[in-house]
């Protein structure tokens, strides 16, 4: 089922998600599910699940749609529950970043260059792997999400305030998105 994305603005984009119960393998095949539809439905390439209003450590990239220019995404998807960085690079990499939740705002962030991640994949199999470049930048810009962090808290301050009075319009649902949005 596509489920509505939560915009800017919405308390669940600022809570600490919970870590997802492993024993309810139902409840969170479902929602891996609905967040895949949605996520493909807004031609995205990242959702975590408090993006769809479900305050929980699960997360889905997906970078085949942009394998054009990076070629390396070609077979890149995952699903990562309850991930945790266990470690990141002292060499740092800037990318501009966009985010379903603030459609229409870009800005150039500076987070590690590559990580390494212990997650619990789609079929509740645990696993590490280290990630970097691009997929790197999605996985680490989802994972914020699950901390209550949005991409704009990390852009420089003069971006900040030359954004502040597009993200209050969203904050207030003035915005156009080619998918369903909801502010809560």
């Amino acid at each position: 089922m596509v489920l509505p994305i939560y915009l800017y603005g919405s308390e669940v984009l600022r809570e600490t998600a919970a870590p997802a119960d492993l024993s309810d393998k139902e409840r969170i095949t479902r929602l891996v599910a609905d967040m895949e539809e949605t996520l493909a439905k807004a031609e995205g390439c990242g959702l975590a699940a408090p993006q769809v209003g479900e305050s929980v450590r699960i997360l889905i990239v997906d970078g085949t749609g942009m394998a054009d220019v990076y070629p390396y995404l070609e077979n890149f998807k995952r699903v990562m529950i309850n991930p945790v960085v266990i470690e990141e690079s002292s060499r740092k990499a800037t990318y501009s970043e966009g985010c379903l939740s603030i459609p229409g705002v870009y800005c150039d962030v500076v987070r590690p260059e590559s990580i390494t991640v212990e997650y619990y994949d789609g079929n509740f199999e645990k696993v590490t792997e280290t990630f970097d470049k691009f997929a790197c930048r999605m996985v680490q810009h989802e994972m914020s999400h699950l901390d209550g962090d949005l991409f704009v808290d990390h852009v420089a301050p003069i971006r900040k305030k030359i954004i502040t009075k597009k993200l209050a319009s969203i904050s207030k649902g003035k915005v156009f998105a080619r998918y369903n949005t909801k502010i809560k």
